[in-house]
């Protein structure tokens, strides 16, 4: 037992974690401090992935050294922020259909953080060739393969892309008549999958075409992530590297039937003149928008009687 008003802590298995108990020895109970371990974890988990975001795949499973680390850091960090490379999946457009980031697969069935990505200089020859590095990998060049929901497609022999070889010719492993990996699989976009290209590019190449590069990053096998944004298919992006903008001409146009109610609301304000703008536009808006003692069925028949 400890002396009156000595601190002292214990630990207790909590919820499936480990919570910590103060008791003061001239007081009965405890007090609850169960925030304190966790507290501890999360810095310690946070320090973890943000290493495993820098290293990625170059320990090879086996934890480095702080040493090592430092090492790693000051050999590597300048080659990546200097030689990044922004990988996609391009369709003829022009369209960036898919950014490829550290865990998009290649056609050889391994993510794109297991290929090799940095480079200490960036070769001349277009394409860029990024080759697996797991071992026994036939791959010679990361390549994209888009994916039908949560299986892949399938090449015109009828087997999936992942019954092929990774090997230059992606001849199927499946029979004999393949002369190589061929899928009529439609992209969102429009295009075949054929018709599209895995593009690798510099970050000059990138600004060259006026698509966006993002913020200079330490950590490993971005390829051409630059924001959340980048997350979504080419045709819902609205910046240069996918659909684009709206023209004016289509933010201008006027609303139809089958636009949104939220847009049909406010027709009259955006189609009028000034001075109806003011008379006529504002009383629709103001009479359009439902009162705070209104039900649904009383704002609908109040809309009904004001248009009738």
């Amino acid at each position: 037992m400890g002396s009156p008003g000595e601190d002292r802590q214990r630990t207790r298995s909590c919820g499936g974690r480990m919570c910590v108990y103060k008791q003061r020895g001239d007081a009965p109970g405890f007090a609850w401090d169960a925030g304190a371990r966790d507290r501890a974890s999360s810095v310690g988990s946070w320090a973890a992935r943000m290493t495993l975001r820098i290293v990625g795949e170059d320990d090879g499973g086996k934890l480095f050294t702080p040493e090592e680390y430092e090492e790693y850091k000051r050999k590597v960090l300048p080659l990546r922020l200097q030689n990044r490379l922004f990988v996609s999946w391009r369709s003829p457009t022009g369209m960036d259909c898919k950014l490829v980031g550290p865990e998009t697969l290649c056609f050889c069935t391994h993510r794109y953080k297991q290929h090799k990505t940095d480079l200490e200089t960036i070769p001349q020859q277009r394409p860029i060739d990024l080759p697996c590095r797991v071992t026994g990998c036939q791959c010679r060049a990361y390549h994209y393969v888009p994916l039908n929901g949560t299986q892949p497609i399938r090449c015109r022999c009828k087997h999936f892309a992942d019954q092929h070889s990774a090997a230059p010719g992606f001849t199927c492993n499946a029979c004999s008549k393949c002369s190589g990996f061929h899928s009529c699989f439609t992209c969102a976009c429009g295009q075949p999958a054929y018709a599209h290209d895995t593009a690798v590019e510099t970050k000059q190449e990138r600004l060259a075409q006026g698509k966006p590069v993002g913020q200079d990053v330490p950590y490993a096998a971005m390829g051409g992530l630059t924001g959340f944004s980048s997350l979504a298919e080419g045709y819902m992006r609205l910046d240069d590297s996918g659909i684009g903008a709206p023209s004016v001409e289509f933010l201008e146009s006027p609303t139809m039937a089958v636009d949104h109610p939220f847009l049909k609301a406010f027709q009259a304000s955006s189609s009028s003149s000034p001075q109806m703008l003011t008379d006529v536009g504002t009383s629709s808006q103001v009479s359009s928008i439902r009162r705070p003692e209104e039900d649904d069925m009383a704002f609908f028949e109040r809309r009904y009687q004001e248009r009738g």
